[in-house]
């Protein structure tokens, strides 16, 4: 791994599949939010590179910048059934920043082995100095992950 890059993994007791479809939906990525950003979201379920949501941030989760409430566009750049998931987003900053977030899910003996990523290695370089990077930490991907497999597994 590189600084600009990190990313974290987890067991979960939920075959792939049923992880996959919570990660294809727009409420579902509301739903697992650890960060208190994701507020709601509008658009379909994805099913494929290219496809779009819109979901409706609060920055002030994260107190960094005074941004307030604002909306982004999850740009989906990599798709792969049950497999891989990657997006970019486009909001209130233009030309977009170019940071990707992403699952990979393996199968595995309870379940799926769901890794998450966070990569800031192809921001755009007017950006470097202006925003701080990560801007969400690992241990919010790994909250995330938690609250994953507490929404996916079935007790």
């Amino acid at each position: 791994m590189t600084t600009e890059r990190f990313e974290v993994r987890r067991e979960v007791a939920a075959p792939p599949a049923t992880v996959f479809a919570l990660l294809c939906d727009p409420q579902g990525h509301v739903a697992i939010d650890s960060s208190g950003m994701l507020q709601s979201a509008d658009g379909e379920p994805v099913r494929a590179v290219g496809d779009e949501f819109v979901v409706h941030m609060d920055r002030e989760a994260l107190n960094d910048l005074p941004m307030g409430k604002y909306d982004v566009t999850v740009i989906i750049t990599r798709f792969e059934p049950d497999a891989q998931l990657e997006w970019t987003i486009s909001g209130t900053i233009q030309p977009p920043i170019r940071h990707l977030y992403g699952y990979r899910l393996e199968p595995a003996e309870a379940g799926t082995l769901v890794t998450s990523y966070y990569d800031w290695s192809q921001i755009e370089e007017r950006y470097r100095d202006k925003v701080a990077f990560p801007v969400i930490p690992e241990t919010a991907l790994r909250a995330t992950l938690g609250i994953l497999a507490r929404t996916v597994e079935k007790r």
